[in-house]
């Protein structure tokens, strides 16, 4: 009686017990994670609190985690005294026409190397990936040769072409492209469709999230590029884009004024911050799928 009571009693124990062990656990991650998501916030409120905070209450002794006096001057002086918004204007127009070139490019050519066959295509892939080991500081030399001799030097396109393609994008999209059935695509052929129709309606549906990877990661590589663009626009502020106006104009008049450089820092910021949002459901799916996490 004894031994049949505690069969049919230890199982219901033990899933309560495993029950109170995750809920004592799960308060104990939901800390962690709280903890991590409010330093890793930290500096992006440290940030807005010396953008709309005046000059005196930043030299305040003693910390400080909201402004005495509220000010927008920070964000204004620049505007007036710079061509910030002509700056933005380039940085988008640059950013988007990379990202769009770039993502279409490593689609294609990710499509390609993981399902097509073409006589050559290990070594070259092989190839295309020891160009990474290669700094960029290296190529720069032939590449602004290279953009003086196309008579493209000065121009927007001088920072858009060097840049339309990724070898690291193109990698991530092979091995996006690797975990597709091969039997689906054979299935469109049987349909009668071609590889870029198959490529367009069966695959690029399929691929979205690869597609979020790709236009966060290349849109925050290019807004935030800055050695290229200047070798690029050196000798034409009107043509700088928002880092290069920040590091060598504002910076070097707002010395000191470093709420002023951190309202612009925070403006820049802010289209990074508004994207990651926007993409941040696709974006660790994509790379999961991708088999890099």
């Amino acid at each position: 009686m004894a031994t049949t009571m505690l069969a049919s009693t230890s199982p219901r124990s033990d899933r309560v017990m495993r029950k109170r062990a995750r809920g004592r656990f799960y308060w104990l991650r939901f800390a962690l994670a709280l903890v991590i998501a409010l330093v890793m916030l930290f500096p992006l409120y440290w940030m807005l609190l010396t953008a709309v905070s005046t000059k005196a209450d930043l030299y305040r002794s003693g910390l400080h985690l909201w402004p005495a006096h509220f000010t927008l001057d920070n964000f204004r002086d620049p505007i007036r005294n710079f061509p910030v918004t002509r700056w933005f204007r380039n940085s988008l127009v640059i950013a988007v026409l990379v990202t769009v070139i770039t993502v279409l490019v490593n689609l294609l050519a990710g499509f390609a190397f993981a399902k097509l066959n073409f006589r050559g295509k290990n070594p070259i892939f092989l190839l295309l990936l020891s160009t990474m080991m290669i700094p960029i500081q290296a190529i720069m030399v032939a590449q602004f040769k290279l953009v003086v001799k196309l008579n493209m030097f000065g121009s927007i396109w001088a920072v858009i072409l060097p840049s339309s393609a990724s070898v690291f994008g193109i990698f991530l999209a092979r091995q996006f492209f690797i975990a597709i059935p091969d039997e689906l695509l054979e299935a469109a052929r049987c349909d009668g469709a071609g590889i870029f129709r198959t490529f367009r309606s069966i695959v690029l549906p399929l691929c979205r999230p690869l597609v979020a990877v790709l236009t966060l990661m290349t849109f925050m590589y290019e807004w935030n590029d800055f050695t290229w663009p200047l070798i690029v626009f050196f000798s034409d502020n009107q043509k700088f884009t928002v880092p290069i106006g920040l590091v060598t104009d504002i910076k070097g008049q707002y010395t000191t004024n470093y709420g002023a450089i951190m309202a612009m820092s925070l403006l820049m910021a802010l289209p990074m911050v508004v994207l990651f949002v926007a993409f941040q459901k696709y974006f660790v799916q994509g790379l999961a799928r991708s088999g890099i996490k």
